[in-house]
């Protein structure tokens, strides 16, 4: 009786598994999975901005054609709603908007680092009723934002709680700069502690042998604090920083409801955006929202590479590291039975 010797199936299989670890096929599985996410952020971001960008270039309204009849619909405008936008009294209410929005940006988020950083380092040490701690500082933050600005106008009535404290008769909510500074406040008490939070979180990330080491050494607090505890703590910092920047200059409503519209004082980017949209005239206000948006997107990418967070380019050199080394493990000769394949 003779027997056949079935043909060696390793060849094969070593095949079939190189073509599925492959990273052309790993990446073509993971562009399907993925597709679903791409198709629902294409839908509700690029779609809107698109619609936008192309709105801010037309002008609907009414009109006499030149044989006096009356032509509705749009017409294209071209950059006219952008030019319309930097002349004139709209150009004052403008570069008022656009001072507001900066100046609460960056006194608002120089104030919320502060108090919120100081809040993580006293919540970081043990202490009785560290969780409801915790707890409590979330309920501001929990509030919604026209909630919280109904509450700060009653607090800064003219015969609110804040006159009270001060004894005096300050009018808060009108026109000039306490108005600026009672937003800076109520948008403080509000948003503080989202970066004291994450900053937490950043904390109890370091490792207690470190200090333990630093007291060795002869370290002080504040050199601790400065040496140590910050620059640990500055990935979680500067997300919550980035998020608070973006989140502030895209301010709306706390002004909005408690102070109101058309106030000089307080008056931003997008307030001005919203009221153009609500009087129907949709260019000008495309023209506001794409003017913010291009604004938004270039203090977001100054943020990311003056302060060294690039995310993308480090997740570049991980994967071509880790590409790397599995070149190099399938390349390495493999000891068998004394010799070497």
């Amino acid at each position: 009786m003779t027997t056949t010797a079935a043909p060696p199936a390793g060849p094969a299989k070593s095949k079939k598994a190189a073509i599925k670890q492959s990273p052309q096929g790993s990446g073509k599985l993971a562009a399907l999975l993925l597709s679903p996410t791409f198709f629902v952020l294409g839908l509700v971001i690029v779609y809107p901005l698109i619609a936008a960008l192309r709105e801010s270039l037309y002008q609907r309204g009414e009109g006499l054609d030149e044989s006096g009849f009356v032509v509705e619909g749009e017409n294209f405008v071209g950059a006219d709603n952008y030019s319309a936008v930097f002349s004139g009294e709209t150009g004052d209410r403008f570069w008022n908007a656009f001072g507001n929005t900066t100046w609460f940006t960056v006194i608002s988020v120089l104030i919320e680092i502060l108090i919120g950083v100081s809040m993580a380092l006293v919540m970081h040490h043990a202490l009785r009723g560290k969780g409801l701690v915790r707890a409590s500082i979330l309920v501001p933050w929990a509030i919604p934002t026209a909630v919280s600005a109904i509450l700060w106008r009653w607090i800064f009535q003219t015969d609110g709680i804040a006159n009270e404290i001060l004894r005096s008769e300050v009018l808060w909510t009108a026109e000039g700069q306490q108005a600026f500074w009672a937003v800076v406040i109520a948008d403080t008490w509000k948003t503080a502690p989202f970066i004291g939070l994450l900053t937490l979180a950043g904390l109890q990330l370091i490792s207690n042998e470190v200090y333990e080491a630093a007291r060795v050494d002869g370290a002080n607090a504040w050199r601790t604090f400065w040496r140590i505890t910050l620059p640990l703590v500055k990935p979680a910092l500067l997300v919550a920083v980035l998020f608070r920047t973006l989140d502030v200059l895209r301010m709306f409503d706390l002004p909005f409801v408690m102070i109101g519209p058309r106030k000089y004082a307080v008056e931003t980017l997008s307030m001005l955006a919203y009221e153009e949209a609500n009087n129907l005239r949709y260019g000008p206000a495309a023209a506001y929202a794409t003017i913010l948006f291009v604004y938004v997107a270039l203090v977001a990418f100054a943020f990311v590479k003056l302060l060294g967070a690039d995310v993308i380019g480090a997740a570049r050199s991980e994967t071509k590291a880790k590409g790397k080394g599995r070149q190099e493990v399938l390349a390495a000769p493999v000891a068998v039975g004394g010799s070497t394949i």
